[in-house]
């Protein structure tokens, strides 16, 4: 059975530059009835010291939530005028050192993985297959650090520096080569989805719902995305199509809805329990 549970991120509607704290969107979660939450660990957290880490912990135990994973970091490779573009020797490292920071918190919280950007370097970018070696072997080094602490690594759809294909998240899954690395599976996030702009437009040569049928059977984790919710079901996004695909792949894990606002007419609270009753029907007939 799949389990929903929801993202607790979410920006301050009275300041756009600032994220709310985690903690009442925890009790929000809980209010919700969902199964499961995950974090990202640099937004609406107090901080990373081990108090504050248990204080979230504790509170989501005392819920019955499980800690289903710690968002981190924004890849292995910059961008440039829509191509990628290496990241400099001392931003690189404080990335990789900012993911294994994540490992520690995740193993700390109980969470068994940390999701980190995969996104596909563009055709026509200078020395591209250097920047995707590069790439390859930052994962490869978390992911080294991350299997002594017990914690996997999620390959999450999502730019830098260009939304990808299926094929370029299975060949980034098969290029790492480590046993603990696997695929968060972001509904929204592929090349030609409407996800990608602000307009909710697609492209229908470029047939995104394959690259999710592609990349399902390796799937951990799948992130719900939810953009126009006021109707009462998502208009952007084929939910009845996505759930099909997960269920053809004997999809059993977490489903987080992810909420980014595209014009509802209701706040985020709203659109939140809006998207948690319309999944929570669409998961009840599959």
């Amino acid at each position: 059975m799949i389990k929903l549970g929801c993202n607790a991120m979410l920006r301050n509607p009275k300041d756009r530059d600032q994220w709310l704290d985690v903690e009442p969107l925890i009790d929000f979660i809980h209010e919700l009835k969902l199964d499961v939450i995950d974090f990202q660990l640099d937004r609406g957290f107090p901080s990373k010291t081990p108090d504050d880490l248990l204080r979230i912990k504790l509170k989501c135990q005392h819920y019955g939530l499980p800690i289903g994973y710690i968002g981190i970091g924004s890849g292995y490779v910059g961008s440039s005028n829509g191509l990628g573009a290496p990241l400099p020797p001392d931003e690189l490292q404080r990335r990789i050192d900012e993911a294994k920071t994540a490992v520690d918190a995740a193993a700390f919280l109980s969470a068994p993985l940390i999701r980190q950007f995969a996104g596909a370097i563009p055709e026509g970018s200078e020395n591209r297959e250097a920047l995707q070696s590069t790439m390859v072997q930052s994962f490869q080094q978390v992911a080294d650090y991350a299997i002594e602490k017990g914690v996997l690594i999620g390959l999450h759809n999502h730019p830098p520096a260009a939304e990808p294909t299926g094929d370029d998240i299975l060949n980034l899954l098969h290029q790492i080569d480590r046993k603990n690395v696997t695929i968060i599976l972001d509904t929204g996030r592929w090349r030609g989805s409407p996800g990608t702009n602000r307009e909710g437009k697609f492209d229908p040569d470029l047939k995104f719902y394959s690259y999710i049928e592609q990349v399902a059977p390796h799937a951990a984790y799948v992130r719900a995305k939810i953009y126009k919710i006021d109707s009462g079901q998502e208009e952007w996004l084929d939910y009845n199509r996505i759930l099909s695909i997960l269920k053809a792949a004997n999809f059993n894990g977490n489903m987080s809805i992810v909420f980014e606002d595209r014009n509802n007419q209701c706040d985020a609270f709203e659109s939140i329990r809006l998207a948690s009753q319309y999944l929570r029907r669409l998961l009840s007939e599959i």
